[in-house]
C-alpha cells in the first residue's frame, strides 16, 4: 500500500520537471520576443504577478531560491513592459499552449485534471502564498491545457513546502541549490560571485529538507484513496512519455 508520503516522494520528479517545463519552453521564448520582455522578465512577472501589486521584497521572499538582482530586474523590468494582470495572462496563457502541444496526445487527460484537481483542493495552502494565489487562477476548458495549469499549481505547492522545509533544516535557500541541484543551477538562478561549498553536513541537510517536503505535501495526496493514488503516478508516468515525445 502506498500512502501519501510515498505518492508525494514518486511524483516529486515528474511534478518539479515538467511543471516547470513550460517555464523555458519555445512558448514562452516566443511570447517573451513578441510582447518585448527580456530575460527572467516573463517568468517573474508571470509566475509571481498572481500575488498582485508587491514590492519586490515580497517577490524575492516567495520565490526564494533566486538571486535578489535577477528577481529585481525580472520583477521591475516585466511590469514596464506591461501591467502585472496582463502578464500573467500571457504567462498562464505560455502554460496552456505548452500543454497543447506537449500533452494533445495524452490518453484520460480529464481524468487526471480531475486528480490533480482533488488533491489541490485538499492542499491547505497556509504559509504558501504562491500556490495559494495561483490555486484560484481560472482553468481552461480543453483537458490538455487544463492538465498543464494545474500541473504548475503542484508545482507552487510543493514548492512553497519545499522552501520552508529548507529554512527549517537550517539551510539557507543558495545552500539548498549547490547542494542538491549544484552550482551550474545556482548559475542560473542569477547568484554571482563566490558560491558556498557543499559538505557532507550541508547535503545531510539538504535531504532532510526533501523528506520534509514529502511529509509537508503528502496530506494533500491522502485525500486519493490507494487506488487513486495508483493510477495517478500511473498516469503521471504516461504524461512523462507523451511531453518527451512531443518535444
Amino acid at each position: 500500500m502506498i500512502d501519501g508520503q510515498e505518492t508525494a516522494a514518486a511524483a516529486r520528479d515528474i511534478v518539479v520537471d515538467f511543471g516547470g517545463a513550460f517555464m523555458t519552453s519555445p512558448e514562452a521564448k516566443a511570447a517573451g520576443k513578441e510582447h518585448g520582455y527580456r530575460g527572467w522578465q516573463l517568468y517573474m512577472t508571470g509566475r509571481a504577478g498572481v500575488l498582485g501589486d508587491v514590492p519586490v521584497e515580497v517577490v524575492e521572499a516567495a520565490v526564494g531560491f533566486f538571486d535578489p538582482g535577477l528577481v529585481r530586474f525580472g520583477w521591475e523590468g516585466g511590469r514596464a513592459v506591461a501591467p502585472l494582470p496582463v502578464t500573467v495572462e500571457r504567462y498562464v496563457g505560455v502554460c496552456r499552449a505548452w500543454g497543447r502541444h506537449r500533452l494533445g496526445e495524452l490518453a484520460e487527460a480529464d481524468r487526471l485534471a480531475d486528480l490533480f484537481g482533488a488533491v489541490i483542493s485538499a492542499a491547505d495552502a497556509a504559509g504558501w502564498p504562491l500556490f495559494a494565489a495561483w490555486r484560484v487562477q481560472p482553468l481552461p476548458d480543453d483537458p490538455p491545457g487544463r492538465v498543464a495549469q494545474l500541473l504548475q499549481v503542484l508545482r507552487e505547492h510543493r514548492g512553497g513546502a519545499h522552501l520552508g522545509a529548507v529554512r527549517a533544516c537550517g539551510l539557507r535557500p543558495l545552500e539548498a541549490v549547490v547542494a542538491g541541484e549544484g552550482t551550474e543551477e545556482a548559475r542560473f538562478f542569477g547568484w554571482r560571485g563566490d558560491l558556498p561549498v557543499p559538505d557532507d553536513d550541508m547535503r545531510a541537510r539538504r535531504a532532510r529538507a526533501e523528506e520534509a517536503t514529502n511529509a509537508q505535501v503528502a496530506p494533500a495526496y491522502a485525500v486519493l484513496d490507494e487506488t487513486e493514488r495508483a493510477e495517478l503516478l500511473r498516469m503521471l508516468g504516461e504524461l512523462a512519455a507523451v511531453a518527451r515525445r512531443a518535444a
